[in-house]
């Protein structure tokens, strides 16, 4: 379990050696008070601000959705990015949002709004994620050792809100509190057997309270430091995000459970802005009783692109992943990526003999160069037996 930890964290440390040290930001982004003749700051003078920049202006930028995944099969949809900046100066980091869904072939909905907002003088930082889901998933149980071939069907509604608020206390970092809320309902098997059709439908061995609507309610503190010079397509920065959280009864939560995330990444320009070395090592632990769908999962359009979003499921979960990103020519980008990771029960059954791998390359396509708003098209491969095309809209991580 050791060697294991320290090859996660290695992977996200390794790029800071060759990274230059760098002076921290002012605490202030406000103009001091100038000078009297006598020497002394004025009590009368008032703080300047910069001219408004005309190309500095919010933008809306409407995209169609089309695409391919292992999980969605063709899909088809929309999706628009508002980016705009709380006030005139330039050290403010843009806000983000996102609203937008997609219908898949195989009758997949779902539905986004979410939010990253910094207030001027980013003294405030508030995330925010409102979605729904209705569609159909493979199940293929729970565990680090699930086979293919005892892929189960199941489907569910499910709607997710958190939200997010931090205060700054120092220059890119800041502390604050979260909750979050989900409701799931309608699960079923829509298929009897398995694939081999022989055994049954996986969904019938959880426990029974398993399978039935379920209500998660949970509060508690978040701790961010955030050094990215863009938040959607990093070129140079340091991100950590501390989580915990507590879901309870007296919240209204069908389980009593604690979540901790840990999430950090780490970006680094190669000579110049046209290479960039991404990376990035997660964690989530879990204690307490909980529901199969709040267990953490290897795989998806972000963590272990190349692996099924699920395909591996359990309490504990360590993963790392790392990235090279590089222009091409025009408006296109390309990207190779590899990663590691694991889940288990408890952390000490992790091994060496249990880590599960992934890989590929992708294109990207800034259709905003602005703000560095990116489509990008992703092709992996992984460990279960797995492979796809990804579609997302901006960098995995």
């Amino acid at each position: 379990m050791r060697r294991i930890t320290l090859l996660l964290a290695a992977l996200w440390l390794a790029p800071a050696a060759f990274a230059q040290t760098t002076a921290p930001a002012s605490d202030s982004l406000q103009a001091a008070p100038a000078a009297s003749a006598t020497g002394q700051p004025s009590a009368t003078a008032a703080p300047t601000q910069p001219p408004k920049n005309p190309a500095d202006k919010p933008s809306f930028i409407p995209a169609p959705v089309a695409f391919y995944e292992p999980e969605t099969g063709f899909a088809v949809g929309a999706t628009f990015l508002p980016t705009w900046r709380h006030g005139r100066d330039t050290t403010v980091r843009k806000s983000n949002g996102r609203l937008g869904g997609w219908f898949s072939q195989k009758k997949q909905l779902n539905l986004q709004l979410s939010h990253t907002i910094f207030t001027r003088q980013e003294r405030y930082l508030l995330i925010g994620d409102i979605q729904y889901f209705d569609y159909p998933i493979f199940f293929y149980g729970i565990g680090n050792d699930t086979r293919k071939e005892d892929e189960s069907e199941i489907s569910y509604k499910l709607i997710t809100i958190s939200q997010r608020a931090l205060k700054s206390i120092r220059p890119y970092t800041f502390v604050g509190a979260q909750y979050r809320f989900t409701d799931l309902r309608d699960i079923q098997s829509d298929s009897r057997n398995t694939t081999d059709g022989q055994r049954p439908n996986l969904l019938r061995t959880l426990p029974r309270r398993d399978t039935l609507k379920t209500r998660i309610s949970g509060f508690g503190p978040t701790f961010i430091y955030d050094s990215r010079d863009v938040i959607l397509s990093t070129y140079k920065g340091r991100y950590l995000d501390l989580q915990a959280i507590f879901n309870t009864k007296g919240l209204g939560s069908n389980y009593t459970f604690t979540r901790y995330v840990l999430d950090g990444r780490y970006f680094l320009p190669l000579g110049s802005n046209r290479t960039i070395w991404a990376s990035q090592v997660v964690g989530m632990f879990h204690n307490g009783t909980v529901p199969f769908r709040e267990l953490a999962n290897l795989g998806g359009v972000s963590l272990l692109r190349g692996i099924y979003e699920g395909r591996f499921r359990d309490r504990q979960l360590l993963a790392a992943q790392t990235e090279l990103r590089h222009h091409l020519f025009w408006r296109l980008n390309g990207a190779v990526f590899g990663g590691i990771g694991q889940v288990a029960p408890h952390l000490n059954d992790m091994s060496l003999d249990g880590i599960k791998l992934a890989g590929g390359a992708g294109i990207r396509f800034q259709f905003n160069r602005r703000d560095r708003l990116n489509i990008r098209f992703d092709y992996g491969v992984g460990s279960g037996g797995n492979s796809g095309l990804y579609f997302g809209v901006n960098e995995a991580f």
